[in-house]
């Protein structure tokens, strides 16, 4: 059902088809039906699409006039059409693709770049920001969207402006700060899985110079996987509290300070198995028979102060400072084997701390030039611990057929099948087979000759609870210069030139330890380490270490930017950019060595036009944009045991694309949106040597060749100021690969969402309204591979299935 099938191919080139010409449709439409819209008189402003001021360049600006791929939506759109999260960004945004397969592992996709690793030592592709404050690490990413100010989603190297982990782009989180003023709100909600959700806010003076603002979030529901072990995977449990400080220093001055805490305790992953069947003879991927049940699931923490300070100087002259301190401490409980079967079970204990500070100056004195020049300190420690266990009786079993054809060589098919049978991982009745409950260790002699052990193997009994913990950590600390600033020649043309340099001292380290036994170890290791040479062998996965293992390096580099804008009209803008973006070196520590990966470089080449037209009723963002990548770091499977991913230097890469964002106004009561992203991204034929590359041609993993979306808010005035409003909305996503192998059957055919909500709003501040999300009960996946792939045994995570619920709302 979910994988490729002959038949399916005309059908998605069908979809794609219809998504480009629904494109081009509203592309010569949208101006059409907008004009004919203004014929009727309105009021002054009336039928001009509400404006938007952004501060991507670190200024104010409307956003038709920032020479960059930019998608700004304010906090009142983003509750309008129930974004709750950034992993409902991607809906909204041409180019993002956002699927969360828990709270501790978000996967983020811009342009076809995806940053989703859990190995602290990987270095993020895409920035994420929260008032000024990266919080990309991915362990700490995740959190609640409410009383949001706006959302900025810029596509893109953005190094210049967003800092060491922005190569490919950057997501801007700007919530809601005290101001002056008494204002409240809040939203209750019940839905389908026993969800329940509650937020607010209440913002006041609490003196002449200063101001207080309090929000908080709840939310919870059953996962929509149902676990035959007990409970339900992918709900959620989420708690989330804001407070906030402004003090005015002077008449144009002031300082704002942020804490934010969230507590995530949901159930587990849906991991589930698509070679071993559940107990009901199933490989639904709805239907899990995950180990644990209840006791699976997550327990996250994230803590963050920030303190913004913007400063007058002169006339000309402005200060921003940004100090930003966060930390994150969680575990995570899965079964990466997605079965009733106790094959790959781990733990997984995070914790990170984080501290940095940026200076900026600010330059505009009316002319020509505006400009910013300044630095930042950023320091992070990051680690992770996993603990290990199965049961080596069914490991064994799973393992079987390759143990038996391994020694079948060494010493002939006849011991071979004596020693080391091949057994059925599953009962007949789909229960676990623990019947082999030892296995041989192949020396010949270490007994005395039997007539049922003619070579005089020794027997060792499997470990029924074998357990084993390994880990890695990083410790980074950077600095930067960065400077960018724009020329506006004449009221046409304008330059933009950024440049940014970095400085980084990085430590990697890396752990394991013994375990409580393991008879698989030595069968499996093939390393001949000290640690598992010879019985007795303590782990199965890992060979203990002396210690942590450790190394370190610094760097420098830099990115920049330079961007030709000119002006065709007072409503059209068009731009030229060339950008330069890195992800930085890395260092991979094992027991069996260290590996420097080289910094994945990108050069990005981009033409883009945004305006308006009709009056304002219609506006657009158009993009083309090509990157050429150098030491591409894939994540692939190890080609040596044990099989676990690992970053390597894939060579070069490349990615075409092209974006556009059309909003239009159809009438005063009337909007509608169309979001089109194509992208033809992966890796070259030959590197820089002319050598043939391992991926050559594969396409980038978690990639839609093409995506849309589109919506409609209509509203329907009624009497004594009452309004009813309507806004559905339809969002489709083509073929993906799951990993960069491009593996037959590790990927998702194209498939389309459609989405609902309805209310009424009546005149005295109250909404009353309901939702549907996924109304056709599309079937779906959102991840496939996995570590069970590395095992031969691939899980899927199912994509979320029909939901529906009503929500209150009121403000004040």
């Amino acid at each position: 059902m979910f994988r490729n099938a002959h038949s399916m191919r005309q059908m998605r080139r069908d979809h794609l088809s219809l998504a480009l010409a629904a494109v081009l449709a509203a592309s010569a439409a949208l101006p059409a039906l907008a004009q004919d819209a203004t014929q009727a008189p309105a009021p002054d402003g009336a039928g001009e699409l509400d404006r938007i001021i952004v501060t991507a360049q670190k200024r104010e600006q409307q956003i038709e006039d920032v020479p960059i791929a930019i998608n700004a939506y304010s906090g009142e759109f983003l509750q309008a059409q129930g974004i709750q999260d950034y992993g409902d960004l991607g809906n909204l945004v041409p180019g993002l693709e956002v699927q969360t397969q828990s709270v501790s592992n978000p996967s983020i996709s811009i342009r076809g770049i995806t940053a989703d690793l859990d190995d602290p030592t990987q270095e993020p592709r895409i920035s994420v920001f929260q008032d000024g404050v990266s919080i990309s690490r991915s362990r700490g990413s995740s959190v609640e969207m409410f009383d949001m100010e706006r959302v900025e989603v810029l596509r893109g190297p953005q190094g210049t402006l967003f800092g060491r982990a922005a190569e490919t782009g950057a997501i801007h989180l700007i919530q809601n700060k005290a101001r002056t003023g008494t204002s409240a709100g809040f939203e209750l909600g019940l839905g389908s899985d026993d969800q329940r959700r509650f937020t607010g806010h209440y913002n006041t003076d609490l003196g002449e110079n200063v101001q207080g603002r309090i929000a908080a979030f709840y939310e919870t529901r059953d996962g929509f996987i149902e676990n035959l072990d007990g409970g339900t995977l992918q709900g959620k449990d989420t708690r989330a509290l804001r407070g906030s400080l402004h003090f005015d220093i002077g008449e144009n001055s002031g300082v704002d300070v942020i804490l934010n805490y969230q507590k995530d305790t949901p159930p587990g992953t849906g991991f589930r198995s698509q070679v071993i069947p559940n107990l009901q003879g199933s490989l639904d991927p709805y239907t899990a028979n995950s180990q644990r049940g209840d006791d699976l699931g997550t327990d996250r923490e994230v803590y963050g102060v920030t303190a913004l300070g913007d400063f007058v100087l002169s006339e000309n002259w402005t200060l921003s400072t940004i100090t930003g301190w966060r930390r994150y401490e969680g575990l995570d409980k899965f079964d990466s084997d997605g079965s009733q079967a106790d094959l790959i079970e781990f733990d997984e204990r995070a914790e990170g701390r984080q501290f940095s500070q940026e200076v900026r100056f600010n330059f505009d004195n009316g002319g020509n030039f505006t400009g910013f020049v300044g630095g930042s300190y950023f320091d992070e420690t990051s680690d992770r611990e996993l603990d290990y266990q199965a049961d080596e009786r069914q490991l064994y079993a799973l393992l079987s057929p390759q143990i038996n054809a391994n020694t079948a060589a060494l010493l002939g098919p006849a011991l071979a099948n004596l020693y080391f049978p091949i057994v059925p991982l599953l009962n007949p009745n789909a229960t676990p087979n623990t019947s082999v409950v030892s296995t041989w260790l192949p020396v010949p002699g270490m007994v005395a000759p039997t007539p049922t052990n003619p070579a005089g193997f020794l027997a060792i009994p499997l470990n029924p609870d074998h357990r084993e913990t390994f880990g890695n950590d990083v410790d980074v600390r950077a600095i930067e210069l960065f400077a960018d600033g724009t020329w506006q020649f004449n009221d046409q043309w304008s330059l933009t030139l950024g440049l940014r340099g970095s400085h980084e001292s990085v430590e990697y380290g890396y752990f394991s330890r013994g375990g409580n036994a393991s008879s698989l170890g030595f069968l499996l290791s093939g390393r001949g380490t000290p640690a598992c040479g010879a019985p007795p062998c303590n782990n199965l996965l890992f060979p203990a270490t002396a210690g942590r293992l450790s190394a370190s390096d610094s760097f420098n580099s830099w990115v920049g930017r330079a961007v030709l804008g000119y002006k065709l009209s007072d409503t059209i803008n068009t731009y030229a950019s060339v950008s330069r973006g890195r992800r930085p070196n890395m260092i991979n520590v094992s027991d069996t060595g260290t590996e420097d990966v080289p910094a994945e470089i990108v050069w990005s080449y981009e033409l883009g036009m945004k305006g308006s037209a009709a009056d304002g009723r219609f506006v657009y963002d158009l993009s083309l944009f090509y990157y050429d990548y150098n030491n591409f770091q894939a994540s692939v499977q190890n080609d040596t045991p044990p099989p676990f991913f690992v970053t390597t230097n894939a060579g070069r890469a490349h990615a075409l694309g092209f974006e556009a964002s059309l909003f239009g106004r159809f009438s005063d009561n009337v909007n509608g949106w169309l979001n089109y992203g194509y992208i033809d991204g992966g890796f070259n034929a030959f590197d820089d040597n002319g050598t043939y590359q391992e991926l050559a041609g594969n396409r980038f993993r978690m990639t839609p060749k093409q995506s849309f979306s589109l919506g409609l808010d209509w509203s329907i005035p009624l009497q004594n100021g009452d309004s009813l409003y309507l806004r559905p909305s339809y969002n489709w996503r083509g073929h993906v690969y799951f990993e960069d192998e491009n593996q037959p059957g590790i990927e998702q055919d194209g498939y389309g969402l459609f989405n609902l909500r309805a209310g009424w709003r009546f005149a005295d501040h109250w909404e009353v309204g309901v939702w549907g999300n996924n109304l056709a009960d599309k079937e779906y996946l959102t991840d496939a591979g996995n570590t069970g792939l590395l095992f031969g045994i691939p899980t899927v995570i199912a994509g979320a299935d029909r939901s529906y619920g009503v929500t209150l709302r009121a403000k004040f």
